[in-house]
């Protein structure tokens, strides 16, 4: 029993004893935290352990000549320009969407709740051939566009929008919770003060939102690196000009190239522990803030 229960009153005590949820035979709890332990060490673990051991099988001098490869340097250059371009968008999409749906009440809220969340119930997949049947050669801009002679599918344009789609839940469904749970009050209170509302958002709702804006962020960026569905199918995959990271694993994998696939998976794996690391910092950090405030 812990000090806190000690000091608690006699009847939060003895509701506490009483409680169910709280009188698991000590066997439980060690047979759910090796559960848990085990589940971990194999689903996440022990991929990753395989991941950086096959990388370095033939050496070090393998594994960095695979990274210095030609066709590898445009891949993250790829992979990079999208995130680069998509993330912002996402940025500024999922602030106005949440600062729309937290903050006022309007016709269509639902709706656009429920396009929000789309990305997570459509395929991948399904969602890069959605821009194959509006952009591609055959689709319903297809011939405007030869003829205009843009290019779209199988070029950066579709990578970038197929990366676009697939990451935009992100940051306003990490937004949207946070900002409904800390209502109106402050940004109210502002505009009574006289605060335009770019003074307010600056000066009250983004301190409020700021480490969890910041996580948000941090997913969309990892997804939008790691994404393999959607770009699979508006890519092409012609070497040096439309690979991603995750495609040219895929075709380093299917040549048997397994070490340079493996040393390239590497990479998309550090980023995944960098996620993680980032995470628990901002998870800790927005702790710290609400002890302050508190």
């Amino acid at each position: 029993m812990s000090a806190a229960l000690h000091l608690a009153p006699p009847r939060a005590r003895a509701k506490y004893q009483d409680n169910p949820a709280t009188r698991e035979a000590p066997w439980v709890r060690r047979a759910l935290l090796i559960l848990g332990l085990g589940f971990f060490a194999i689903f996440l673990v022990l991929p990753l352990v395989a991941v950086f051991t096959e990388a370095l099988r033939k050496g070090w001098a393998v594994y960095f000549a695979s990274l210095a490869d030609e066709e590898t340097f445009s891949a993250i250059r790829l992979t990079l320009i999208a995130a680069a371009i998509a993330v912002p968008l996402n940025l500024v999409f999922g602030l106005s969407a949440s600062w729309l749906i937290a903050k006022h009440e309007f016709r269509g809220k639902q709706l656009l709740i429920t396009l929000i969340d789309l990305p997570f119930s459509v395929s991948p997949v399904v969602a890069g051939l959605m821009y194959v049947l509006i952009f591609g050669a055959q689709g319903w801009f297809g011939p405007w566009l030869q003829a205009h002679d843009v290019k779209i599918i199988f070029a950066v344009p579709g990578i970038v929008l197929a990366t676009v789609l697939v990451t935009f839940p992100f940051v306003a469904r990490e937004l949207i919770p946070l900002m409904q749970a800390q209502g109106r009050d402050e940004e109210e209170a502002a505009t009574v003060l006289g605060a335009s509302g770019w003074q307010t958002f600056r000066r009250v709702t983004l301190p409020n939102i700021k480490w969890g804006l910041l996580y948000g962020v941090i997913l969309c960026n990892a997804r939008a690196m790691g994404e393999f569905g959607a770009v699979s199918v508006v890519s092409g995959h012609v070497r040096g000009l439309t690979n991603t990271l995750p495609l040219h694993v895929e075709i380093l994998y299917n040549e048997y190239q397994f070490a340079a696939a493996f040393a390239v998976a590497s990479l998309l794996a550090l980023l995944a522990l960098v996620t993680l690391v980032i995470k628990q910092f901002i998870e800790w950090r927005a702790g710290q803030s609400t002890t302050k405030d508190a």
